[in-house]
């Protein structure tokens, strides 16, 4: 599938990747992107509940997991039939980090993959999914959650690795996940939240 990005898209992720860079930040994002990042946040959250909460908090803990999984997998799908190129193996200027260091891509940079995993990003879908289902389980947590995505998503543009547009889906699909295993959850209890964290 050719995929064109669009004139605005172009210029947030430069604003993103390009404009806004310090050293505090270089050494920040890489772990706002990491998987540890989202899992360590959550698995804080699920230590200080379980005395609250009890055994509904392995119950929570699935809800979370089948979301996550499925905000994975399903981006990983589309991912394979779009074929997007990532913007750090497109665009000329472009930061990024590989083996721990960071790099810019020369101003003469001339892309020559014709196949990429840039869209919808995973990162972001996950992090939007994990997000929606703690947000709905645990109401404590509605002030700071929506932070997670967000810093995620932002930090997938500082690392060069997805376009805005990408990040926007991928939050997208995270959500449509997380909502499609909270409505399973709940038709398959009767449509309560009993026996479920904050229910």
């Amino acid at each position: 599938m050719n995929f064109m990005t669009p004139p605005w898209d172009l210029a947030l992720f430069e604003f993103a990747n390009g404009v806004f860079r310090n050293s505090l930040l270089d050494w920040l994002m890489p772990l706002f992107s990491s998987a540890m990042f989202l899992w360590v946040l959550v698995l804080t959250g699920l230590a200080l509940g379980a005395r609250r909460y009890g055994r509904a908090q392995w119950v929570g803990l699935l809800i979370l997991v089948l979301a996550v999984g499925l905000a994975d997998g399903g981006t990983n799908l589309v991912k394979s039939a779009t074929g997007r190129v990532r913007p750090l193996n497109a665009l000329a200027q472009t930061y990024f980090i590989e083996d721990g260091q960071w790099q810019q891509r020369p101003a003469d940079f001339v892309q020559t993959k014709t196949d990429g995993s840039s869209y919808p990003s995973a990162h972001a879908a996950n992090a939007m999914a994990a997000a929606v289902v703690i947000w709905l389980l645990w109401p404590g947590t509605r002030r700071y959650v929506w932070a997670m995505p967000l810093l995620v998503g932002w930090s997938r543009l500082y690392l060069g690795k997805h376009y805005p547009t990408d990040v926007l889906m991928g939050w997208l699909f995270g959500l449509g996940a997380a909502l499609a295993v909270w409505t399973v959850v709940k038709l398959l209890r009767g449509g309560d939240r009993q026996g479920l964290p904050g229910g």
